[in-house]
């Protein structure tokens, strides 16, 4: 039997009692928030190669669209910017016209687009633009205001009725022999174009394009096919 000194010696030499407050972190609790904070890196790691795909993804798509865009306008169409008055009134001064470049044929009656011949030195223009009048192998003169093909009269349903300036009592077309592979290129203005009649019939290869729509006219879209 102990006495009440000997109860109070066993009761300070037992275990204190647990308290899960104080209780140090369990090592599988700490190697569980390792494993969270590799996920998160990893989540990270993964976010970050999806930016990196997509970046990838939308400079792909704006490669493609600008070589796309060379492509149509250095081989398909391309838009060109009218100067001068020598295809009035057909085409007005300022107006914009759209070019294709690949897949066309050349007609008598056509509005081409054709880089300057070296023989025209009354402009600095890059690029000019007139109506095919004479075709390769034919003979081309003029009798007044009349042009003749192989000794013939020429219809020109497309050229509009001309007045001031662009009137001409004569076409004073010499009488020419057109080379094959070359045309013979007049300005609707007969009165105001400077064209095969001074400078002599074009070359070909020297054709960029047939003028196929007007898009632009007087500072407004406008829409005029050919």
């Amino acid at each position: 039997m102990h006495d009440a000194s000997d109860t109070s010696t066993s009761a300070g030499t037992e275990a204190p009692a647990w308290d899960p407050l104080a209780e140090p972190a369990h090592p599988s609790e700490a190697a569980a928030t390792e494993s969270e904070d590799e996920h998160s890196a990893a989540g990270e790691a993964t976010k970050g190669r999806r930016w990196q795909r997509r970046l990838l993804e939308w400079l792909a798509v704006v490669l493609l669209a600008v070589l796309a865009a060379w492509g149509l306008r250095t081989f398909v169409v391309q838009a060109f910017f009218v100067p001068s008055g020598s295809m009035l009134p057909t085409l007005q001064i300022g107006d914009r016209i759209v070019v294709v470049k690949f897949g066309y044929t050349i007609h008598r009656g056509d509005i081409v687009v054709f880089r300057r011949p070296p023989a025209d030195s009354g402009t600095t223009d890059a690029d000019l633009v007139k109506r095919v009048i004479g075709m390769p192998g034919e003979t081309i003169s003029s009798r007044g205001n009349t042009v003749l093909i192989n000794g013939q009269p020429l219809a020109e349903p497309w050229l509009p009725p001309l007045t001031g300036i662009c009137a001409e009592a004569a076409e004073n077309i010499p009488t020419t022999k057109i080379p094959p592979g070359h045309y013979f290129v007049m300005g609707d203005c007969r009165g105001d174009s400077a064209d095969s009649r001074s400078w002599g019939t074009l070359a070909g290869s020297l054709i960029v394009g047939k003028v196929f729509v007007i898009v632009w006219r007087f500072g407004r879209p406008y829409l005029h096919f050919f």
